[in-house]
């Protein structure tokens, strides 16, 4: 396998959006990213210029980078019936070449650029996709696919950039690909071994690690 590309990357600060064809609600979020040109800092928290609103299901030093598969955008757009859908859509910071939810396992580090990072959880798709792109069933359908991405914690900050390698330099545990992770966090698999070995896992974000040790039995 060649070694993965990062082909595009993607902030936006939370704002407030009016109401849409979904609800008649206004809403605030941070999901709506846009694409950068150049060189851009990578800190322990966030990409410059980058940030979240609901800072309890995203953000913070675990959550600092989301990352997507640019493999899933061709199966996106055939089947939204969008061929122009960017890079960006589900609302994550990189998009990245040759890998996607069956490949990343859970505490694998990757260099990107001048940058170190950590897979540490996956991403769960929430009603904001949905809004976002107007779309009724779309998080739905990407929770059928679990094809969330992945989030990573920033290991030692750097300046990145599209065009950079994204070049796993540590494996992480292969028990745990993001996509197993995904079906234990949705509680589509149970299994106490899993929950008791997650429970202690120090690279897993803490409010997963306490979710899993609340399943234990």
């Amino acid at each position: 396998m060649q070694t993965p590309i990062v082909l595009s990357i993607q902030v936006g600060m939370p704002d407030e959006h009016g109401p849409d064809v979904i609800s008649k609600k206004s809403w605030q979020s941070g999901i709506f990213k846009y694409p950068v040109e150049g060189r851009i800092w990578l800190d322990t928290l966030n990409l410059a210029g980058d940030g979240q609103q609901d800072l309890h299901n995203h953000g913070g030093p675990f959550r600092a980078l989301l990352t997507y598969s640019a493999e899933h955008y061709p199966t996106w757009r055939d089947e939204l019936a969008r061929p122009e859908f960017p890079y960006g859509a589900f609302g994550e910071n990189l998009t990245v070449t040759q890998l996607d939810e069956t490949s990343v396992y859970l505490g694998d580090i990757y260099a990107v650029g001048e940058a170190l990072v950590q897979v540490t959880q996956p991403r769960m798709p929430c009603w904001k996709l949905a809004r976002r792109w107007e779309i009724k069933d779309l998080t739905a359908r990407v929770d059928a696919h679990q094809w969330g991405g992945w989030y990573q914690r920033v290991l030692k900050p750097g300046y990145i950039e599209a065009g950079d390698t994204y070049q796993r330099v540590e494996m992480g545990n292969p028990r745990y690909p993001i996509q197993r992770l995904y079906t234990l966090g949705a509680e589509r698999e149970g299994s106490q071994e899993a929950f008791a070995e997650l429970s202690q896992s120090e690279v897993l974000t803490p409010s997963w690690r306490e979710w899993f040790a609340k399943k234990l039995g």
